[in-house]
């Protein structure tokens, strides 16, 4: 397969939970040293990319924040363009670090939500919260960090940011503005930062829908990996990879192959 670009999605294709993925710091190691522009592309959106860059160091593969591009990141560009001046927080704690120095909203007025993966801290409060702040402003902008379903933890399948996404959007009657996959203009903006045509460009993911689809739907080429999130039905979902391979660790052999 020709490679000429890389986007790396994180969770499931490099590591699992806290575990890495076995052979994945070695297969980093050899597209870098092949000089294939890479980019680490995630929807995790309950740590910034200074707590990423820790964890990924401690698994042998080192990066620079600005190798990780994350829906923080996007969304940051984002309500900056757009002037937002009281825009209120629905993320971790850590990752409010990714919005220091905007006009953030702890009352009862907003004019832009912003919802992130809060795991456990979710419960019907702090839901109704964000529904209220939505409908006091017709205007107020619904911003999610991305709309990915569902990931696979220590412990099992957990829900991921797009349920409550979609629960907002359904009680509002509004559509939410994403900065994450499966957006296409999340796709974009990555490929943009590395000067790469989609049709240059490899999506390796464990998320048949949010990673292989969407970029295919791009022009990109999906790679799928059997680990994370991975299940055998995927491959009867009606989605075709470009190929799908036992792990990201199979990756430099599979871009050494010719058509």
């Amino acid at each position: 397969m020709d490679c000429q670009a890389i986007l790396f999605d994180l969770d499931g294709v490099l590591y699992e939970g806290d575990r890495p993925v076995p052979g994945a710091a070695e297969a980093v190691a050899a597209i870098r040293a092949r000089g294939v522009p890479h980019l680490f592309l995630t929807n995790t959106s309950s740590r910034p990319r200074g707590a990423l860059v820790e964890k990924l160091a401690g698994m042998g593969i080192p990066v620079a924040e600005t190798d990780l591009f994350t829906p923080p990141v996007a969304a940051r560009a984002w309500l900056e363009t757009h002037g937002y001046r009281a825009i209120a927080l629905f993320v971790p704690e850590a990752t409010r670090a990714e919005f220091q120095g905007l006009p953030l909203s702890e009352g009862e007025t907003a004019d832009a939500v912003v919802v992130g993966d809060l795991g456990m801290a979710w419960d019907f409060q702090t839901l109704n919260r964000a529904f209220r702040l939505l409908m006091a402003n017709p205007d107020c902008a619904l911003v999610a960090l991305g709309l990915t379903r569902y990931w696979r933890a220590e412990d099992g399948l957990r829900l991921d940011v797009g349920p409550f996404v979609k629960a907002l959007e359904y009680a509002t009657g509004r559509s939410a503005v994403v900065m994450g996959k499966p957006a296409a203009p999340f796709f974009e903006a990555a490929l943009e930062r590395l000067g790469a045509s989609a049709q240059e460009a490899v999506m390796v993911g464990d998320d048949i829908r949010g990673d292989i689809e969407a970029a295919q739907k791009l022009g990109l080429k999906g790679v799928l990996v059997r680990t994370g999130k991975f299940r055998p039905a995927d491959l009867e979902s009606g989605v075709t990879p470009a190929a799908v391979i036992d792990s990201v660790a199979d990756l430099p052999r599979l871009c050494s192959d010719r058509p």
